[in-house]
Order: structure tokens, then C-alpha cells, then sequence
């Protein structure tokens, strides 16, 4: 049986964390904005402005965001039980595959019940199941390569944010992931990403893309009164699909830790303030003006709003 180093009384940042009293906003004035909305606006002002002025196009799901939900729950299910009481326990317990099918069909019928929409075939459905299959069996062989409960403590799951930038709007969020290390005194913070094929070196550079987990080093920090030098964040990547080579073994995890020493977060900071101030007065209400269109194949090409009324270029 395996045997790990326990800690039974709660460390300062479990304390913290476990007894957050969250702000409550009083929305007269005050509103909570998320990366998300952030990451929009920083692809096409205008694209924001259409989908959180206007309305005009409330989030819609696919067949890879509930997979990608789906994946995320499944981990984060192994994970509490895994520092909760051990790996092995957690192997002898849980059955990966069902689990993550029963979630994966849960997510699927809640969203035909309010829809009746189907986003998929069986076909694509057994796909994507196999894809997951995969992914977990990669994971739970390789565990221990990611994660170790030897001296370290799960702080949380679906950690909350909801921190005051300026204006009067909140950055609010939920980290996929929070590890504390008690020997070494340190704080894990990872971001759980499904993906095709993984992320590119091009992905890597997107300073947009890694602006997400930079905000919640930063504001983890804030919110929990911890030092931020003691912070490490990482990409936690599940690749659906792999190269096949001979010549060696692809990984189904890609880990990717970006640069996050104050130069880039101040970076990441200054435009998350700069968005706020552009698009908000000081009431925390948006702001009607003409909002600059990104025109652009990156900006373009996943846009629902590409070549209609609601986007003309000329």
C-alpha cells in the first residue's frame, strides 16, 4: 500500500482559502467581468461589444467544450480522492473511463433537455470517448510523473477569484487546480486545458492565451495574502489526438509553465486595465461607442459574427 507523508492540521493557506469570505457585489455599480471576456475583447473590440453589450450572441456549447468539461471533472474528481487519501486508493476506486462517460453523457442530455439541440453522432460521440479512454489511461500509468502527495496538500478545487481591479469591476474566476507544497513551502496553481493536438509553439507565445493563468497568480496572491514569489503556475494540457511515431512515445500531457515574473504579469495587468477603462465608466456600466473591428484571419475565422449584419467591414 502506498505510503504518504499526511499533514492533519490545516496549513495557514488551507485556513485562508477554506474560510474566504467572498465580496458581495452590489451590481447598482459594481460588475464581474472574467478572462474570457477579457480574451474577446483583446481578439476584436467589436466582436466584445456585440456579445457583452449587445447580447446578441449568448454562449453556445460544442461537442469539445463538454468534453473538455467533462475531462476536467474527471481529473479533478482523482485528484481530491488521490490527496484525500492516496493514488492507490484512488486507482482501486475509481474507474476513469465511466466516470468521465457518465459526466460526458450527463453534460451531453443537459444540454439537448434545454436545447433539443444535438451537437453530435454516435459516430463522433464514440470518438471522442475513445480519445478520452486514452488520455486517462496515459494518466493514471504516469501520475506520479505530474502529481505527488508526498509533502504537499490539495488546497482546493475550483478555487474562487473575485478580486477588485479598478473601476469598480471585479475579476472573477475558478482555478482548476491548487496544490500546496508544506516542505518547500510553495503554491501550485494549474489550469486543466483539453486539446486537439496540444499547444504549439506559436500557442505558447500567445501572449492572450497565457494571460488567464497570469491574472490568477497575480490575484490568488491578493485575494489570499500570499507571496507571490512562492507561486508556480503551469498548463496542465490532455492531448485528444498524437502523432504516431516508432521512434518514440508521444505523451497524451503536455505540461507548459510560462514566464510569470513581475515584467510579464505588470504586462498582463496593464492590459486587463486598460480593457476595463475603455470599455467601462466609472459606474462599472460598458460603454456605448464604436468599438475598433480586428480585422484579421485569427480574429475572423471563429467569429460568429464574420460576414454578417451584425460585422461589416467595409
Amino acid at each position: 500500500m502506498e505510503k504518504v507523508k499526511k499533514f492533519k492540521e490545516l496549513t495557514e493557506i488551507e485556513l485562508k482559502v477554506q474560510y474566504h469570505k467572498p465580496v458581495i457585489l452590489d451590481y447598482s455599480y459594481q460588475k464581474a467581468i472574467s478572462y474570457s471576456q477579457f480574451n474577446v475583447y483583446a481578439t476584436c473590440p467589436h466582436q466584445w461589444y456585440n456579445s457583452y453589450v449587445l447580447n446578441l450572441n449568448p454562449y453556445s456549447n460544442s461537442i469539445h467544450t463538454l468534453f473538455g468539461t467533462a475531462m476536467h471533472e474527471t481529473l479533478q474528481n482523482y485528484l481530491t480522492i488521490m490527496f484525500e487519501q492516496s493514488g492507490v486508493y484512488a486507482d482501486h476506486t475509481i474507474n476513469l473511463e465511466n466516470y468521465f462517460q457518465t459526466k460526458f453523457i450527463e453534460l451531453y442530455q443537459s444540454h439537448y433537455d434545454k436545447t433539443k439541440e444535438h451537437l453530435s453522432n454516435a459516430v463522433e460521440m464514440r470518438e471522442f470517448n475513445e480519445d478520452a479512454k486514452a488520455i486517462l489511461t496515459w494518466f493514471k500509468k504516469k501520475r506520479n510523473k505530474y502529481f505527488s502527495n508526498r509533502g504537499c496538500k490539495l488546497v482546493g478545487i475550483e478555487v474562487p477569484l473575485l478580486v477588485n481591479i479598478s473601476n469598480n469591476i471585479f475579476l472573477k474566476g475558478f482555478i482548476d487546480v491548487v496544490i500546496y507544497d508544506v516542505d518547500l513551502d510553495k503554491l501550485y496553481i494549474y489550469d486543466i486545458k483539453t486539446s486537439t493536438r496540444g499547444w504549439s509553439d506559436k500557442e505558447k507565445k500567445d501572449e492572450n492565451k497565457i494571460a488567464q493563468i497570469l491574472l490568477y497568480k497575480e490575484y490568488f496572491a491578493k485575494q489570499y495574502n500570499f507571496d507571490i514569489n512562492k507561486i508556480e503556475i503551469e498548463y496542465f494540457i490532455v492531448k485528444r489526438k498524437i502523432f504516431k511515431t516508432d521512434d518514440f512515445i508521444i505523451p497524451r500531457v503536455q505540461q507548459f509553465k510560462p514566464a510569470s515574473g513581475k515584467a510579464k504579469i505588470r504586462k498582463t495587468v496593464d492590459k486587463i486595465e486598460n480593457f476595463i477603462k475603455d470599455c467601462f465608466d466609472s459606474n462599472g456600466k460598458p460603454i456605448e461607442k464604436i468599438y475598433n473591428k480586428n480585422v484579421g484571419e485569427k480574429s475572423c475565422k471563429w467569429c460568429s459574427y464574420n460576414d454578417t449584419k451584425h460585422c461589416v467591414k467595409s
